[in-house]
C-alpha cells in the first residue's frame, strides 16, 4: 500500500501529502525509535548468546568473531566509505596487539588502571602509526595508494622477525591479562568475562563509527571516494579527507588488536603479515562494503566458516575461496546486497510470492552444491589419505571411498540437483519481476 495520501484542493488541482504514521516516514524523519531499534536489539543479543551458546569453546569463537567485526567495520572505512584499497591494513591491528602485551608485561603500571581500559590504549597505538603512514601515503587513492599499503605492510611484517624487543621474533609476545587492576572486583579469569568485555567494546566501536560515519568528515569521504576533483571543486581537500579517514580506521583496528591480545593473550608475526589482511579485504567484500552492516554479516559468515567448517572439513579455505569469488562475480554488493535487494519487495508488499518459488529454486541448487562438495570431499580423501584408510565419513555416513558406487550417487544427486534449478529458473525470475513491481495506484 503507498504512503501517499491524495486530496483535492478548492482550485481543482490535487495536493499529495505523506503518512506521518508510516515507518519509511518517520525514518527519514529520524525517528529515535527506528534509528535506536537496531541497536537495541543487537545489545540484547550480545548478552543473551552466551545464554544460549554455553561452552567455552562457543565463547572463544563468539569473542573472534566480534573482535572480526571491529577489524572488518575499520576497513571499511577506508574501502567502502573512503574509496581506499587496503592490502596492509592488518599491521595497525598487530601494531595495537603487540602494544597491548608490552603494557600486560609492564607488571607495575598495568596493575594501576582496569583490564576494558587496555583496548584504548591499543587504538592510540594504532592510531599512532596511522598518523605517520597516513602523511605520506593518503596523497593519492587508487592503485597508488594499495602499492604504499602493500609495502608498508611487508616491512613492518619483515620487522616483525627483526625488532625482537617489540614483536618478539618468530615466537611472539604472551602475556597475562589478570594482572590487571580488579575491574570491581573481577579479575577476567573466565571466558564469559571476557565475552562481555569484548561485547562492550564491540557495540561502543560499531556505534562510534556509524556516528563517524554521519559527520562532515564521513560524508566528505564518501564524495571523495566518488569524485575527487569535484570535492575539490568545492572546497574540500580529498587529500586531508582521507587522512583523517586513515586515522580513525587505524584507531579502531588498533581496538580490535588489543581485544585479540586480551582473548588469545599472545601475538605472533600472522597478526600483521599480508595473509591476515588478504583475510580482512576477503571479510569485508563478502559481506558487502556498500553498506555500513555489511562487513559485520562478512565477519560472522567468515567466522564460523574458519571455525566451525574447519572442525569438518580440512578444505575449509578452498570453500571460503570459493564462496569469495562466487560473491564476487555474482553478487558485488556482497551478502549485505543480497538482502538489501529484496526491500523493494517488501515495499511492494509482494515479498511472499517470492517464498515459493525460491524453495522450489535454491533447496535444489543446495543440494547439487553439497552433492559436488562430496565430490570434492571424496577426491581429497582417495588423494591424501593414509595407504589402506579406505572408509571416510560424509555428512554422517560411512563409506568405502575407493568403491564405485559413492561416485555414482554424487554425481547423479548433482546433475538432477541443478536440472531441476534450471528448470524453476524462469519461474523465479518471473516472481521476482512481479514482486519487484508497484502495485497500481501506489508510488
Amino acid at each position: 500500500m503507498s504512503d501517499l495520501k491524495h486530496t483535492d484542493i478548492e482550485d481543482g488541482t490535487e495536493q499529495i501529502t505523506t503518512d506521518p504514521t508510516d515507518a519509511r516516514e518517520k525514518m527519514r524523519a529520524g525517528s529515535m525509535t527506528y534509528t535506536l531499534m537496531p541497536w537495541i536489539v543487537g545489545a540484547v543479543l550480545l548478552v543473551i548468546m552466551p545464554f544460549i551458546f554455553t561452552s567455552n569453546s562457543a565463547l572463544t569463537i563468539m569473542n573472534q568473531m566480534w573482535i572480526t567485526v571491529v577489524f572488518a567495520l575499520s576497513y571499511n572505512m577506508l574501502l567502502g566509505q573512503g574509496g581506499m584499497l587496503s592490502f596492509g591494513h592488518a599491521v595497525y591491528a598487530g601494531v595495537g596487539g603487540f602494544a597491548a602485551m608490552h603494557i600486560m608485561n609492564a607488571s607495575d603500571f598495568f596493575a594501576s588502571f582496569p583490564l576494558p581500559v587496555l583496548p584504548l590504549f591499543a587504538g592510540l597505538f594504532g592510531m599512532g602509526l596511522a598518523l605517520i603512514v597516513g602523511s605520506f601515503s593518503t596523497r593519492n587513492a587508487g592503485t597508488v595508494f594499495a602499492m604504499i599499503s602493500l609495502g608498508v605492510g611487508e616491512l613492518i611484517a619483515a620487522c616483525s622477525v627483526i625488532i625482537v624487543a617489540f614483536f618478539g621474533g618468530e615466537e611472539g609476545i604472551s602475556g597475562d591479562r589478570t594482572y590487571a587492576m580488579p575491574f570491581f572486583g573481577n579479575e577476567f579469569l573466565q571466558q564469559i568475562d571476557v565475552y562481555y568485555l569484548t561485547s562492550f567494546w564491540v557495540l561502543l566501536s560499531a556505534v562510534l563509527m556509524y556516528l563517524w560515519s554521519r559527520t562532515p568528515v564521513g560524508r566528505m569521504a564518501n564524495a571523495v571516494r566518488d569524485n575527487p576533483e569535484r570535492a575539490e571543486f568545492l572546497g574540500y581537500s580529498a587529500r586531508w579527507v582521507r587522512f583523517y579517514s586513515f586515522v580513525a580506521s587505524g584507531f579502531f583496528a588498533g581496538i580490535a588488536g588489543g581485544l585479540f591480545a586480551i582473548n588469545y593473550e599472545i601475538l605472533t608475526e600472522e597478526n600483521l603479515n599480508t595473509a591476515s589482511s588478504g583475510v580482512i579485504l576477503l571479510v569485508t567484500f563478502l559481506g558487502g562494503v556498500g553498506f555500513f552492516f555489511g562487513p559485520i554479516i562478512g565477519a560472522v559468515v567468515f567466522t564460523l566458516v574458519q571455525t566451525v567448517l574447519s572442525l569438518q572439513t580440512e578444505l575449509w579455505a578452498f570453500y571460503a575461496g570459493v564462496l569469495f569469488l562466487a560473491t564476487v562475480m555474482f553478487f558485488p554488493g556482497g551478502l549485505a546486497g543480497l538482502i538489501m535487494m529484496h526491500v523493494p519487495a517488501f515495499k511492494t508488499g509482494r515479498a511472499g510470492t517470492l517464498v515459493m518459488p525460491y524453495i522450489k529454486t535454491l533447496l535444489p541448487a543446495a543440494v547439487g552444491v553439497l552433492a559436488v562438495s562430496a565430490l570434492v570431499e571424496m577426491t581429497f580423501h582417495v588423494r591424501h589419505a593414509a595407504t589402506g584408510d579406505y572408509d571416510m565419513t560424509l555428512f554422517w555416513t560411512t563409506f568405502n571411498s575407493h568403491s564405485l558406487l559413492p561416485w555414482i550417487i554424487a554425481i547423479a544427486v548433482a546433475v538432477l540437483a541443478f536440472w531441476i534449478t534450471r528448470r524453476n529458473m524462469p519461474e523465479l525470475r518471473a516472481a521476482w519481476a512481479t514482486a519487484n513491481t508497484a502495485r497500481e495506484g501506489t508510488v
